[in-house]
Parts: structure tokens; C-alpha cells; sequence
């Protein structure tokens, strides 16, 4: 087992959890309760990385990343040093990556939250944050942590785009997808097995604990 590689990704998938869990309330409430021009197009934008081949999206984020452009000099000039090949540029990229696995179950935890509850609770005199602590998030927690364990999940398996940004540097960013691979091209399939059997355990734990917690919140609010 390689437990500096699995430590890393367990780093990284949390990381991305917890940054997308802001965008993903927000962004997630604006898709579903906004009507406005060009709303297909901005969820069609959403759900561009569930369509695009990891390495294809992996590319362009390598090019968006890379020194010669803007993103890539502004980083170097910003903290000294490149943001390819870099744990901080697998953050972003993963980040990028995850947003429809993170914005899609939120908009729709959202939209099962009924117009006729939201219009009673402005008319009660409720301001927007304050019905969007008090009524809507309670509501649409389902969808929420179904956001996040997908968005920690999907971070933990994604091996195209992190292969592409990061590369394989042991400790920095070679994640357990990377180890695996790296022990399948060694002829290693002990090592491959146990890895694989470990990412395959703690993927089901997470989705088990979301099914749990959202029936549990479901018959409290029920």
C-alpha cells in the first residue's frame, strides 16, 4: 500500500469538497430557481466535464496552466513558482473538474423545495439569507451531501486530468489512481489489488453514510 499516495488523495478530495460546497450552494440555488436567457447554456457549461474524455479536459487545463499563459504567469509571478505539476494546480484542476459533480445534486436538492414555502417564508418577513439558512438549506441537505460525497469520490478515482496536470511525482501529486497504474505497469497486482480494494472501500463508505444521513434527515424534516 502506498499510504503517502492515498493520504494525498484523501488531501486532495476533501480540499475540493470543502471549496466546492460554497459554489455549489450558490450556484446550485441560482440554476434552480432563475429563469433568464441562456440558461441551457449555462447548465450545458456545468455538465461540459461529464462529456469531455478526462484527457482531452485534462489537456486544455494543462494548456490553461502552463507558463506561456496567462493563468500559469500570473501564478508564477503571484507565489514563485509554477502551477502545473504542482499540488496546488491538481486543487484547481480537480475544482474544475468536479463542478457538475457538485453543482448538478445541489440544484437539484434546490428545486425540491416548494415556490408556495419559499413565498411564505419572504411573507413572514424573512430575508433572502435568512431563508436560505433557516428554510432552504435544511430542505435541500439531501442534495448537498449528495454533492459532496460524489464530488470526494469522483476526486479519489480521477486519474486522466490529474495524470495531465500533475504528473507522477511521489508525495506532491501522485495520488492512489496514479500508484495503481504504476503498480499494474510493474506487474505488480498484489500491490494493485490492495490499493484498489482499499479506493473501492472507502468509495462505498462514503455513499453508504450519504444514503444514511440523507434518510435520516429526510424523516426529520418529514
Amino acid at each position: 500500500m502506498d499510504w503517502t499516495a492515498l493520504w494525498l488523495s484523501l488531501e486532495l478530495a476533501g480540499l475540493t469538497a470543502a471549496l466546492l460546497l460554497p459554489l455549489s450552494v450558490f450556484a446550485g440555488r441560482w440554476l434552480a430557481y432563475s429563469n433568464f436567457a441562456g440558461k441551457g447554456l449555462a447548465e450545458a457549461l456545468v455538465a461540459l466535464p461529464l462529456v469531455l474524455p478526462p484527457t482531452v479536459f485534462g489537456f486544455y487545463l494543462l494548456v490553461a496552466f502552463g507558463a506561456n499563459s496567462f493563468v500559469g504567469q500570473f501564478w508564477q509571478a503571484l507565489f514563485g513558482h509554477q502551477l502545473v505539476f504542482t499540488f496546488a494546480g491538481l486543487v484547481v484542476a480537480s475544482v474544475i473538474v468536479n463542478i457538475p459533480f457538485a453543482i448538478q445534486p445541489a440544484q437539484r436538492g434546490f428545486e425540491g423545495v416548494s415556490v408556495e414555502l419559499r413565498e411564505a417564508a419572504a411573507a413572514c418577513g424573512m430575508d433572502p439569507l435568512r431563508r436560505l439558512w433557516k428554510v432552504e438549506l435544511p430542505l435541500a441537505w439531501p442534495g448537498l451531501m449528495t454533492a459532496m460525497v460524489l464530488t470526494f469520490a469522483h476526486t479519489l478515482g480521477e486519474f486522466g486530468v490529474v495524470l495531465m496536470v500533475g504528473g507522477s511525482i511521489p508525495g506532491e501529486t501522485k495520488t492512489i489512481a496514479i500508484a495503481i497504474y504504476d503498480r499494474v505497469q510493474g506487474f505488480d497486482d498484489r500491490g494493485a489489488a490492495v490499493m484498489s480494494a482499499a479506493l473501492l472501500l472507502i468509495s462505498l463508505c462514503a455513499i453508504a453514510t450519504t444514503f444514511a444521513l440523507s434518510r435520516r434527515v429526510g424523516r426529520r424534516l418529514s
